[in-house]
């Protein structure tokens, strides 16, 4: 190793770097201002101007791209014709490229950045010298990431060379941070241009938040990945307090109460087990809404998640900590909350600011399948108040309308087929995943009926995620009492079941909109 560049926006221990590189006999090229903050610092090192006796020009927009820089380092040392054609050009290689680029992403998350600012902050340079360099990495080791000197000094101390396995480790991380990098800018123009949501090419990035112990199942691998963004109110941004760390399964089910709470803006507790909601209840003060979510299903809710819209204060938490739950997400804890909580060491306590904030609009909703990926808008509707239809003899009263957007609430986050019965803002019975609608409306039914009494259940609201096929589930609700339905409609049997409804004295609504859940 005979010359380094270095250039870097991220100025992470490149002094205490470029101090072992020069002991050890490298000259040091460097530009802008990491050659000011080298020289700075006592390390001697030559402007990127005394290399291509060209000046850095165009406020820094142009400093490296030049043909001293880029055939020092894409020569191959071992193609004699190379070599000739350097030493006829009077070019001297470069054996090591330190260099990060411009900070992009830090730049559009600025609050009130201009587009000319953040076009400023692609790097044209940077790009190219990294790719030059990983490109010919049989002879140029290049290096992106600040914890990598570590490495590349032990190597160099101990063999005075770096190995061909470190140097292609090093030029894999470039490619992949350049196309990070490129699907920032890419996102950014995107937006800024107005162009089609579903582009003919699609890029996305995402950043590794943590590597987990295992995935769904123990042989699993997994990891966590988040968005790129400022994405108000997304688990990706909630802050463990305490207890170990999470699980695969634990983030997934947590995301899936998490999307439920956010369609409640009255003090609500959603209790979650295996992505589906458990027991769901609404008050005017968490407490009282935690006790109806717990009192609504006390054996399903063990082992599960909690989150909450508002603070847990000390009286409910207190009563969370009767019963083992994996996880409480709330606002903000109670200083006394967060210490009786704390008792439990196997309990996951964190916090969410802006817990209610939807996802924003154009955010994609995405499947993995086999050799490919579905990718759809999130479903951000509830529905559509002008398209309420009222299709029965019978009109719901103004409390039966309460609950039956309060189980539309529920079962739009529960897995198709899905039923959802509530009742003076709280759960009664769901019915999640079957694989047909009777089943998923009994199985409900007979949940509320174990739990809470079969005079709770008459009276109440039910809520299907789509249209009845048949006029079972009527016949269903009529038997348990159940006195109003809100379902989407547009089955060709629509009527069936109304006519059933009618028989009986129940109010159904068609919403129009459907939300399957697969």
């Amino acid at each position: 190793m005979k010359r380094a560049l270095i250039s870097v926006s991220d100025k992470t221990g490149i002094v205490e770097f470029a101090k072992e590189l020069s002991n050890l006999g490298v000259e040091i090229i460097s530009t802008g201002g990491t050659y000011h903050t080298l020289q700075q610092a006592g390390i001697s090192c030559i402007s990127i101007s005394s290399v291509t006796n060209f000046p850095e020009c165009l406020d820094g927009r142009v400093k490296t791209l030049h043909p001293s820089i880029h055939a020092g380092i894409l020569a191959i040392r071992g193609n004699e014709q190379h070599m000739k054609q350097l030493a006829e050009l009077g070019v001297d290689t470069i054996d090591m490229v330190i260099v990060n680029l411009y900070p992009f992403k830090q730049t559009i998350l600025k609050e009130g950045v201009t587009r000319e600012q953040a076009i400023e902050n692609i790097d044209i340079g940077g790009p190219t010298m990294i790719r030059a360099a990983a490109k010919n990495y049989q002879d140029v080791a290049v290096i992106i990431d600040p914890s990598d000197y570590g490495k590349v000094l032990d190597e160099l101390k101990q063999n005075h060379d770096i190995s061909i396995d470190t140097k292609f480790y090093l030029s894999a991380k470039v490619f992949m941070h350049t196309a990070h990098y490129d699907s920032l800018i890419a996102d950014y123009m995107k937006k800024q241009a107005g162009i089609e949501q579903f582009p003919n090419t699609l890029s996305l990035t995402y950043e590794k938040v943590q590597e987990m112990r295992y995935g769904e199942n123990p042989h699993q691998k997994a990891a966590f990945y988040r968005e790129v963004g400022n994405i108000q109110g997304a688990l990706a941004n909630a802050v463990q307090l305490h207890g170990k760390e999470l699980s695969f399964n634990n983030i997934n089910d947590t995301n899936g109460a998490l999307e439920l709470l956010k369609e409640y803006d009255e003090p609500t507790i959603v209790a979650c087990k295996h992505a589906n909601p458990c027991g769901v209840g609404s008050a005017e003060n968490i407490y009282d809404a935690y006790m109806k979510a717990y009192n609504s299903d006390p054996v399903s809710i063990f082992g599960g998640i909690i989150v909450s819209n508002r603070e847990i204060d000390k009286a409910t938490a207190e009563e969370i900590n009767k019963i083992f739950v994996e996880i409480v997400l709330a606002p903000s804890f109670e200083k006394e909350a967060i210490e009786i909580l704390e008792k439990k060491k196997n309990i996951r306590l964190m916090t969410l600011d802006n817990i209610t904030q939807k996802l924003p609009k154009g955010t994609f909703d995405m499947k993995k399948v086999s050799g490919g990926i579905l990718v759809q808008d999130i479903d951000n509707e509830l529905l559509i108040e002008q398209d309420l239809k009222v299709v029965t003899k019978t009109k719901p009263s103004d409390s039966e309308m309460e609950d039956l957007l309060f189980a539309w609430k529920m079962v739009k986050y529960t897995k198709s087929n899905g039923i959802a019965i509530a009742k003076n803002k709280q759960s009664v019975g769901i019915g999640p995943g079957q694989v047909n609608r009777i089943w998923a409306c009994e199985q409900a039914i007979e949940h509320g009926i174990n739990h809470l009494g079969a005079e709770t259940v008459k009276g109440a609201a039910l809520a299907s995620d789509a249209f009845f096929p048949f006029p079972d589930c009527v016949e269903a609700c009529a038997k348990a009492g159940i006195t109003a339905i809100i379902q989407p409609g547009g089955s060709v049997r629509d009527q069936e079941s109304i006519d059933a409804c009618d028989k009986a004295g129940i109010a159904m609504i068609f919403t129009g909109m459907r939300h399957f859940r697969h």
